[in-house]
């Protein structure tokens, strides 16, 4: 079990995102293994993105899923 623990990767990265409904989204996506955010839309085919520590509107520090169908741009933060 200790093996399949540390063959996960977690990479955070800070982003903003904005949505087809207008919403703009900040948290933070895991990367894992990949070089860039770019990575998470073009080389997964997983329909979703997860945005840990999130901040929308009036509430932060959710956990969000996000269809990556409603996605209208993403920023990642330096």
């Amino acid at each position: 079990m200790e093996e399949s623990k540390n063959a996960y990767k977690r990479e955070y990265r800070s982003v903003t995102i904005r949505t087809t409904d207008g919403s703009t989204l900040i948290g933070k996506v895991n990367i894992g293994i990949k070089e860039r955010v770019s990575e998470l839309f073009t080389k997964t085919d997983n329909p979703f993105i997860i945005l840990f520590d999130a901040e929308n509107r009036d509430s932060s520090g959710k956990v969000l899923f996000v269809n990556k169908n409603n996605i209208v741009w993403v920023e990642p933060e330096d």
